[in-house]
């Protein structure tokens, strides 16, 4: 194989060999904030300075007006189930031993919503408009991620 650099696009056809990338993921400032605060039992939004909507997951702009957001705020762990569904095959396409309940949580006071697992629920006893609450790992095995919060529960 040659190292020379071709001099026309048209004549390179493959690529024999390994390709080397070398690139930095980054989550971005608001994916920065909202998995930095995840690590510290917090949930992070973002408000938008025009119409006032807070969105979690935060973003650098409104969804809504467009408007460039630069205020972080605290949300409240606690929300509204908006949606959900069963599951009753794994990931890796073998069936579970107990179906696991997964839902699109609002959070009170926010726009948006995060997609997340219920525990403490038999799947019979889900339902929309349930209030659930962030059930969170201990303070020490928090890394950064989503599984931060191990689930949300009902709230009775």
């Amino acid at each position: 194989m040659s190292l020379e650099r071709p001099r026309l696009p048209h004549e390179i056809r493959h690529w024999f060999g390994d390709m080397e990338c070398d690139y930095v993921y980054t989550l971005g400032i608001a994916g920065e904030k909202f998995y930095a605060g995840l690590k510290e039992g917090r949930i992070i939004g973002s408000k938008c300075p025009s119409c006032g909507a807070i969105w979690v997951p935060p973003s650098l702009y409104c969804p809504e007006c467009f408007e460039e957001t630069s205020e972080w705020v605290e949300v409240p762990d606690e929300g509204t189930v908006y949606t959900f569904t069963v599951a009753y095959v794994g990931p890796d396409g073998e069936p579970l031993e107990e179906p696991e309940v997964y839902a699109l949580i609002v959070l009170d006071g926010a726009n948006g919503g995060l997609l997340h697992k219920l525990g403490e629920v038999r799947p019979e006893e889900a339902y929309i408009g349930m209030r659930v609450k962030a059930v969170w790992a201990p303070e020490g095995e928090r890394k950064g991620a989503i599984t931060d919060i191990k689930y949300f529960r009902p709230v009775e």
